[in-house]
């Protein structure tokens, strides 16, 4: 790939055209990261204040950056014509080979947000030998049940686009106090995103299913992702009953799961210092950070031991994972010596 395409480029994929912004160049075999952002945002509005962090740039001097845009949603995005179809989340996770073959990657670490996450878990699910890790924010792994989806389309009739999505990226505790930083995502919203376009993720979203995993040895052929996961998601977050369900349907060994306080519906932008310093780690279990220096710490090198050790945050939640098979060490689990075969092994789980 030549570094003359960082930028913004327009990328045509069996299932129509996809805005990409890339943002610096492959370093030697290391995957590309990915990003997806949720429905209401696009990834300026999902991911500037997270990769705009100072410390992030610890993490983005070692990777090309791929910021992918659901169709339509991309600041000056042209109106879809009446009768437009949609792609449907199937088609959205099938969009993105394409473009992973056409910047020439070899593989991805995904974070996804919500409808992003459903997207990039999918993908994950139908291109395993793609993806090298996911970290996941607000998923929700199940499908609309019928009164969910005709409640939606209820409130789609009496609200506006803006004002529907809004209770679906912020807690109502931040509906009600975090007036400023509400209000400055329904101006975005309104004056950044085309309302038809973004009607039509949002009903496609609303209209997605199950995603088709289950944790090994919970039902017959069970498959689940491959790749380490870390799923995030912030206290009170209207999310946080999806992301435990997710969890309880991944593999405990190369799942993390970490639960934010104070960071409400979207952790990567009232938190992004912390949720920075989570990925840090993840990347270095991985095996592709030797070590991390936390400027807030010692300043020496931070063993990648596990992310329990992170001295800004409180830990009110730890349990061990069993020990962890492959070419790379997992510094995102524990490895528990427990007695025995047949010692049950659990996602680790940490509260900041």
């Amino acid at each position: 790939m030549p570094e003359c395409w960082d930028g913004e480029h327009d990328v045509e994929t069996p299932y129509g055209m996809l805005h990409v912004v890339i943002r610096g160049a492959p370093k030697g075999n290391k995957p590309a990261i990915l990003t997806y952002h949720d429905v209401g945002l696009n990834h300026k509005m999902c991911f500037n204040p997270f990769f705009n962090n100072e410390d992030m740039q610890e993490i983005t001097k070692h990777f090309v950056i791929c910021h992918v845009d659901a169709p339509g949603q991309h600041v000056g995005a042209s109106q879809f014509p009446q009768g437009y179809q949609y792609p449907t989340m199937d088609q959205l996770a099938g969009m993105l080979p394409t473009v992973v073959q056409h910047f020439g990657f070899k593989s991805i670490v995904g974070i996804g947000v919500g409808a992003g996450a459903y997207i990039l878990a999918k993908f994950a699910l139908m291109f395993p030998d793609m993806v090298e890790g996911l970290v996941l924010l607000n998923i929700d792994p199940n499908g609309k049940g019928w009164i969910d989806w005709a409640a939606s389309k209820l409130s789609g009739l009496t609200s506006t686009i803006p004002d529907t999505v809004l209770p679906h990226l912020f807690s109502q505790e931040e509906m009600v106090n975090n007036t400023e930083l509400v209000q400055s995502y329904r101006q975005q919203i309104t004056n950044s995103i085309n309302h038809q376009n973004l009607q039509l993720f949002w009903n496609m979203y609303n209209s997605r299913r199950d995603l088709e995993m289950n944790r090994g040895g919970t039902t017959i052929n069970a498959k689940t992702l491959k790749c380490p996961v870390m799923l995030v998601v912030g206290d009170n977050a209207p999310a946080e009953e999806g992301v435990v369900e997710c969890n309880s349907k991944l593999d405990p060994t190369n799942t993390t799961f970490l639960k934010m306080a104070d960071s409400g519906g979207l952790p990567q932008l009232t938190q992004p210092g912390k949720l920075t310093e989570a990925f840090k780690y993840f990347l270095q279990g991985m095996g592709y950070i030797a070590n991390v220096k936390d400027r807030r710490l010692s300043g020496g090198p931070v063993p990648s031991a596990s992310m329990t050790r992170l001295a800004r945050s409180r830990t009110a939640s730890l349990t061990s994972a069993g020990s962890v098979e492959g070419s790379r060490s997992r510094a995102c689990t524990n490895s528990d010596g427990g007695e025995g075969v047949g010692a049950v092994s659990q996602t680790m789980e940490v509260s900041c």
